[in-house]
């Protein structure tokens, strides 16, 4: 294997770097340490390091260099890491992206990884792909039931790209998770995801004002604080929003960074009494009817960004929609994966 100091350093990945970093300050499209991008050069796929944000790009050194070709030859002879083996600069300690085999699958030189809460508003519902279907009619493009991030997503998508031979798709909507967009060039890419973003495009609803007094009365002497971005208090704020909270997990990240679910107090319930209740469990996030949300003290950054992504994706959707949430047993296994504990650990 080169070390990367061997590695010619592709032009492009300059490109690639600045788009990166625009999409990454993007709550819309991706938030905190989610989204990753790649490209593929001379045999090598540059792909986002594990844990970091795509909003670094250009600022660190946020892209690793792996052998394209190991990593398709692993995948295609059923490797459970066909990733690990293939690293161009195996002294370096970062770890590629979690989703490096999906990047490495598709053939598209550039592709783009995001979670954008109009497509996750979307691919959380039963009739996901019909409704796709009416506002992505003309674009090649796929959709890929939930499977859990890694290799277990890749052949989820490996499948779906298959269904249509001989028109492999350029958008790969991903159930419960977010979309894949895939382009010869940055340009087009970008060009891509604007026009996809323009079509799944849904008007968040209007919610009441913020009472910050009021939440930072209640807050006071809790292990939580009121969420900083007013965007997150929507799952307080706005009934439907709430509801749809309650529910159950919607998409990965929310297991990984914000535990399962939203623990909500009742309608009715003294928010001061419940969250007393509550304070030694100290869940890392708390809705309160009405008043809005509470984060625990000490949530790591990426933790927030995933309360933000919340509030997106439930002001977008009615209660009434045919939501998919994520299985208990999809929680437990995404919670006891190593590559996740990894990215958390990472972002702490």
């Amino acid at each position: 294997m080169m070390s990367r100091a061997h590695i010619t350093i592709p032009r492009a990945l300059r490109d690639l770097e600045i788009l990166s970093a625009r999409i990454g300050r993007d709550p819309e499209l991706v938030q905190g340490a989610g989204g990753n991008t790649s490209i593929k050069d001379d045999g090598v796929l540059w792909v986002k390091a594990s844990g970091f944000w795509l909003a670094q790009a250009g600022d660190a050194d946020i892209f690793i260099p792996t052998d394209l070709r190991g990593i398709r030859r692993r995948i295609a002879a059923g490797d459970d890491d066909p990733v690990g083996p293939e690293r161009l600069a195996p002294t370096d300690a970062r770890r590629p992206s979690i989703e490096t085999s999906l990047h490495a699958l598709l053939p598209h030189r550039v592709v783009l990884h995001v979670h954008s809460v109009n497509a996750v508003a979307w691919a959380v519902r039963t009739d996901a792909p019909d409704r796709l279907a009416e506002r992505l009619e003309g674009l090649r493009w796929a959709f890929a039931p939930y499977a859990r991030p890694g290799l277990p997503l890749t052949r989820a998508v490996d499948r779906a790209v298959h269904e249509k031979p001989g028109a492999e798709p350029d958008v790969i909507v991903l159930g419960n998770h977010g979309m894949v967009i895939g382009g010869d060039d940055t340009d087009q890419a970008e060009n891509l995801l604007a026009e996809v973003e323009r079509r799944l495009a849904v008007i968040p609803r209007r919610m009441a004002p913020v009472p910050w007094a009021a939440l930072e009365a209640i807050a006071a002497g809790t292990p939580w604080r009121p969420a900083a971005d007013e965007v997150a208090h929507a799952v307080g704020l706005d009934p439907e929003a709430l509801e749809i909270a309650r529910g159950g997990v919607l998409y990965p990240d929310h297991v990984v960074f914000l535990g399962s679910g939203v623990p909500s107090a009742p309608a009715d319930a003294d928010p001061v009494a419940w969250l007393a209740d509550r304070a030694a469990a100290a869940p890392p996030i708390v809705a309160l009817p009405a008043l809005g949300i509470l984060l625990r003290s000490d949530l790591p950054p990426s933790g927030q960004a995933m309360a933000v992504c919340l509030g997106l994706v439930a002001s977008r959707m009615a209660s009434s929609a045919p939501i998919r949430y994520l299985r208990r047993e999809d929680e437990h296994e995404l919670l006891g994966w190593d590559a996740e504990k990894f990215r958390q650990l990472i972002n702490r």
